[in-house]
């Protein structure tokens, strides 16, 4: 099976932004806000905001066309994490918890 790790040019700029930033970070913020008890399984927090922040990396207005790029864009697969072959997460699921987290608001 062939690896993202192994497509990714060394010197892209997804490499620079996470080796310059502490993303494992964002799960020690958000830890008082989940319950490991309720609810069904949530998104990875960074995973949250690596797509926001691909979104404005790469200069897409839209989160949907963000979703579509990393459905089979390798750098995009890379930097969230994803195998070609895991499935991303799902706009309708997405959406409403970005845009509650991140924008302070609802769609």
């Amino acid at each position: 099976m062939v690896e993202t790790e192994s497509l990714m040019p060394a010197n892209h700029l997804f490499r620079q932004v996470d080796a310059a930033v502490n993303f494992e970070k964002l799960h020690e913020i958000v830890e008082p806000l989940y319950s490991e008890n309720k609810g069904q399984n949530s998104i990875d927090p960074a995973v949250l905001f690596k797509i926001v922040l691909l979104q404005h990396l790469d200069g897409n207005i839209s989160l949907r066309g963000t979703l579509r790029r990393a459905q089979t864009g390798v750098a995009y697969r890379w930097f969230l994490r994803y195998t070609l072959s895991e499935e991303l997460p799902h706009f309708p699921v997405l959406s409403p918890t970005i845009f509650s987290l991140y924008l302070g608001s609802a769609p």
